[in-house]
């Protein structure tokens, strides 16, 4: 049996004019917000909720998640280095050898971060657009995270970051432009696979009504998201963080498990005052 190894030694960047040029991460993230966008405002037409209230949400989203993010990934990843770099934390530069600083870009978001920047994004959202409780919102808004979430997967593919381990035999993908020959688990695209069966398993749901006790969507999300996350961790190389001093897990487990805690109960909590 032939298997698989596939040689990736991809262009970070989609086009470039002079100085200027557009990446595939970024364009990523672009293409997240878009869908994300017109997905949730096919929802609140169909529910009949005004749509000028997405505008203002987009606006706390996209803050949130970005902020939430960047600052995940240097509290729970690189804290060490960043709390002496702490200029670098939110400005896209990174200080050289010889002195002075060079623009980069952000290179560091950590989707931990990002799950928690957005709920928080959405609880104040909430409080100054309270014409919905906040889990009905949530549980709309979930959908098309998941399917942003598969998008950042893709971009980090295209990035060749967040790689998985090598794989010990002819399977796999060698990323070539990392200056490697040996062939590694494309981490990457298993999570962007498994988010996207994720986000028509809970489209699926939301079309049954099944979600109707307000919280219930956002229970399955959490659950079934980090347990992707927290399976996939097994073949994905090492990010650093505190499992330095936690050794039997990752810090993406580590971080994953209270999510997917908090999201049993969330969903088992609904389910059962929705069947009392």
């Amino acid at each position: 049996m032939i298997l698989l190894k596939l040689h990736w030694e991809p262009s970070t960047t989609l086009f470039k004019l002079g100085s200027f040029g557009i990446h595939y991460y970024s364009l990523m993230f672009v293409i997240a917000f878009s869908l994300g966008y017109n997905i949730m405002k096919g929802m609140y037409q169909k529910e009949k909720v005004s749509i000028e209230t997405l505008e203002s949400m987009l606006f706390y989203i996209v803050i949130s998640t970005l902020l939430g993010a960047r600052l995940g990934h240097v509290l729970f990843y690189d804290w060490a280095y960043y709390q002496n770099h702490l200029l670098e934390v939110l400005l896209p530069i990174a200080s050289k050898a010889d002195g002075g600083y060079a623009f980069v870009g952000f290179r560091g978001l950590a989707s931990h971060g990002a799950a928690i920047g957005i709920l928080l994004g959405i609880i104040i959202y909430q409080r100054f657009n309270s014409y919905k409780p906040l889990a009905w919102i949530l549980d709309r808004l979930i959908i098309p995270t998941t399917l942003g979430a598969g998008f950042v997967r893709i971009g980090n593919f295209f990035n060749s970051e967040i790689v998985g381990n090598y794989t010990g035999n002819n399977f796999g993908v060698v990323f070539v432009n990392r200056g490697e020959m040996l062939p590694r688990h494309p981490a990457q695209l298993y999570e962007a696979i498994a988010y996207f069966i994720l986000f028509f398993f809970l489209r699926y749901l939301y079309r049954q009504g099944l979600n109707r006790q307000d919280g219930f969507l956002v229970g399955v999300f959490m659950s079934i998201l980090f347990s992707i996350r927290f399976l996939v961790e097994f073949v994905k190389e090492s990010q650093g963080g505190f499992e330095t001093f936690l050794p039997a897990l990752s810090t993406g487990q580590w971080l994953s498990l209270p999510l997917i805690l908090a999201g049993l109960i969330v969903m088992f909590r609904t389910k059962e005052i929705k069947t009392a």
